[in-house]
């Protein structure tokens, strides 16, 4: 990536915008190929969802992220470019078209500021392939027109653009310099509350009444005949509203009940988002170091204080959980052996209490050793025991077999990768695919030996509860 000493809101004006955008066109026929533009600044506070709100478009893919708790948030939409990829090489082939965009990108700005320059925003799906005439492809990327993010006090904005030799250069100088004002001194008036659906006319389950229970039973018997030790069944919910579902209703409710978790909206610009809350992060790489997080086991929330102390004294007691979050642990660490890191983790669980479950969980942190990417994690941890099972291979074979839908985003990995190879992932869960008037929410439980279908299926229902009340106003 090209980073010449330019600062945008030094001497700004029109002509000088206009003289840098012929330098990039003069470049792109140098290099025989378009050039990304990518232009930074720093600007007064903004709230990325409501500037997302504020030029929301149906037709327009967008991505946003939302972590209240640790004090970031991200909205990007509208690709400048883009890419797909499908089957077991997607995150390296991904990774290659990101080296090959960032040796033909010319970045100007703060760029040591968080967020800043191009970033890179993923769709990836839970397998390798997508079902046909599925709303989102195995792996999408791309890198959007514009971007706004906060983390702490720094706010940016970012404004890319692609440059070929015979770019019309006085329009986009327009359109960028429209973008700068607009960014400068942000006008949300433009923005109209949405409110969420009224409660459900109807509620489907995918695959008919019973056939969790049945999939969790044939799976137990697999468990017994040795094939493998840990399978993540999940559920499909279709509800059906009289009104229409919108990502901004909720998205607004889910960062508010949920400030510890991944808030989330991914919409591929034909109508369809996929959107969420999710509490499991699968790596994030900062600072030449990288982290990721063992999640299993659960326990729902108590409605007193003693209620809730004696569930979560349950939890970290039970046999059962344990042994599950060791699979997810041991498997992170086998999975990551090649690499060698010295990976840094507690010998015991913690305790992670999001608003409606308890979860078990362990942090793991390391050095990244140079020359190894964070497309090279998120392609070995994914996916996780905590999403997929043990032994990988068939155990997603049996969870495929056994459920009678096909998981799409829910349980890939989403997230972002920065122009300087660092990034963040997370775990699509606590997830539903909206479009129009139905929303189809996912859930799932881990099935280990001593696992009971019926309380497998209420913990599903936990989770289901919990989709529902943040996609309805129910």
């Amino acid at each position: 990536m090209k980073t010449p000493p330019i600062d945008p809101t030094a001497s700004a004006s029109p002509e000088a915008l206009r003289g840098f955008l012929a330098q990039c066109a003069a470049a792109a026929s140098a290099a025989g190929r378009p050039q990304l533009v990518s232009i930074s600044m720093t600007v007064e506070s903004l709230d990325p969802l409501a500037v997302l709100e504020s030029i929301f478009e149906p037709g327009e893919p967008h991505f946003y992220a939302e972590r209240p708790a640790h004090g970031f948030s991200v909205a990007g939409a509208e690709a400048v470019v883009e890419f797909t990829s499908s089957g077991a090489q997607r995150f390296q082939q991904a990774r290659a078209f990101m080296e090959l965009t960032l040796a033909n990108t010319i970045a100007v700005g703060p760029l040591a500021e968080p967020f800043a320059g191009p970033h890179f925003f993923f769709a990836v799906g839970f397998a390798d392939e997508a079902a046909p005439g599925a709303p989102f492809p195995a792996l999408r990327l791309f890198v959007p027109r514009w971007q706004v993010a906060r983390l702490g006090d720094s706010t940016v904005a970012v404004a890319n653009v692609l440059v070929s030799a015979d770019a019309p250069v006085d329009l986009l100088t327009a359109k960028i310099w429209k973008a700068h004002a607009k960014f400068g001194a942000f006008d949300y008036s433009r923005a109209r509350r949405k409110d969420r659906p009224s409660a459900p006319k109807m509620t489907e389950e995918i695959g008919g009444a019973g056939s969790y229970q049945a999939a969790v039973t044939g799976v137990l018997e697999g468990i017994a005949r040795g094939e493998y030790s840990k399978v993540v069944l999940a559920r499909a919910l279709k509800y059906t509203t009289a009104e229409e579902f919108h990502p901004m209703g909720v998205l607004n409710h889910l960062r508010q009940r949920y400030p510890d978790c991944y808030s989330f909206s991914i919409a591929n610009g034909r109508g369809q988002s996929f959107i969420g809350a999710s509490p499991e992060r699968l790596v994030r790489v900062a600072e030449g170091r990288m982290h990721t997080t063992a999640l299993a086991g659960s326990a729902a929330r108590g409605e007193s204080a003693t209620e809730d102390a004696m569930l979560a004294q349950g939890l970290l007691r039970s046999e059962k959980d344990l042994r599950e979050h060791r699979l997810v642990l041991e498997s992170i660490v086998s999975r990551l052996a090649d690499l060698g890191l010295q990976l840094e983790y507690a010998a015991q669980p913690r305790l992670l209490g999001l608003a409606n479950v308890h979860h078990l969980y362990t942090p793991i942190n390391a050095v990244l050793p140079p020359g190894t990417h964070i497309l090279d994690l998120v392609a070995r941890l994914h996916p996780t025991p905590a999403v997929g099972g043990v032994p990988e291979a068939p155990a997603v074979a049996a969870l495929q077999q056994a459920e009678s839908f096909s998981r799409g985003l829910y349980a890939g990995p989403q997230g972002w990768v920065n122009p300087q190879g660092g990034g963040e992932f997370f775990v699509g869960l606590r997830s539903a695919l909206i479009d129009g008037r139905t929303a189809t929410a996912y859930a799932g439980a881990g099935i280990v030996a001593g696992s009971e279908p019926e309380k497998e299926f209420a913990e599903t229902e936990l989770k289901f509860k919990a989709l529902l009340e943040a996609l309805t106003g129910s």
